[in-house]
């Protein structure tokens, strides 16, 4: 079993506070293990959402919102431009009390811009 890369507090937007990780995933159970590996931390667990993607080079695109949606869209298509195949990117937010509307998925890609640039 694998740990994710995770890279706390990369943003905070209205009181919204985001994380990013991941890590290498070739079949949706392995994202999922990696997925529930960083909820085994508690600030994690405790997020409001933790939502994922991963481009499995043997079963195509996976997804999850966790209660985001449309967030699981947004990192699958920014795997698809990178072309980053079987490693899976999970954005977690921790909720502020207010809602950002569209800006919430502009947040997604910076982070996971973020996550990307230190591969």
């Amino acid at each position: 079993m694998s740990t994710p890369n995770v890279h706390d507090k990369i943003l905070t937007d209205r009181g919204s506070k985001y994380a990013v990780a991941g890590g290498p995933a070739a079949s949706k159970e392995e994202a999922e293990a990696l997925v529930a590996e960083l909820k085994r931390n508690k600030r994690f667990a405790k997020a409001t959402h933790n939502t994922w993607a991963v481009l499995l080079s043997d079963g195509g695109p996976v997804k999850n919102d966790d209660g985001e949606s449309g967030a699981g869209a947004v990192i699958l298509r920014m795997l698809e431009r990178e072309e980053l195949f079987d490693h899976v990117v999970i954005v977690t937010r921790w909720f502020g009390g207010k809602h950002l509307g569209g800006d919430r998925f502009r947040r997604v890609q910076d982070c996971v811009r973020y996550y990307l640039d230190q591969l």
